[in-house]
């Protein structure tokens, strides 16, 4: 899902609380480079907000089975699709104050108090045959390097080990930067 793809499916969404929590969830998933397990995973404490955004403390990942944890800034978007306001107005609207982030939301708005589980990721406003659970994580990367960000800049976001596995989640994303024959053409 890269950022066009991103802001397509934000734009088609409503003002429903499912929306809400799911424009919160694509944003920062988004903006963190997060697995899906990573989204789920977060916990009102472990999001901190300051001066330029937010820096979220991902306890738990895949590759740090420990819980060492690392930090991850998310910033202020300079589009409407900002993650920072999106997760304050989920936050705000569903009054969640500790505990898990992300939870259901039943037909009748009503909030669940157990964690959204990592398929709800893929249910989130998508069409479920076009993406997969890496799909914001693989459209961050791709689009990050469309934008003429290092690799280094993009692993330090996804805490990807080295280029090589971070080259794992870049759908031909560098395919058209500096293209030979679009500098002729």
């Amino acid at each position: 899902m890269l950022r066009e793809d991103l802001f397509r499916v934000l734009d088609a969404m409503c003002e429903r609380m499912k929306d809400l929590r799911d424009r919160a969830l694509l944003l920062v998933g988004f903006a963190g480079g997060f697995r899906r397990s990573e989204i789920v995973g977060l916990n009102y404490d472990d999001v901190e907000r300051v001066r330029q955004g937010l820096v979220v403390t991902v306890r738990r990942s895949k590759t740090d089975q420990e819980g060492a944890g690392r930090k991850v800034g998310v910033p202020f978007g300079r589009t409407r699709h900002c993650p920072v306001l999106a997760l304050d107005g989920w936050l705000t609207v569903s009054g969640i104050e500790a505990g898990p982030i992300f939870r259901p939301v039943d037909r009748h708005r009503r909030i669940g108090a157990a964690r959204l589980l990592g398929e709800g990721v893929s249910a989130a406003g998508l069409d479920p045959a076009g993406f997969s659970g890496h799909s914001l994580r693989a459209g961050f990367a791709t689009s990050a390097v469309q934008a003429g960000v290092s690799t280094l800049k993009i692993r330090s976001q996804t805490g990807h080990a080295s280029d090589v596995m971070l080259a794992r989640y870049i759908r031909d994303g560098e395919l058209f930067v500096d293209n030979a024959a679009g500098a002729l053409l």
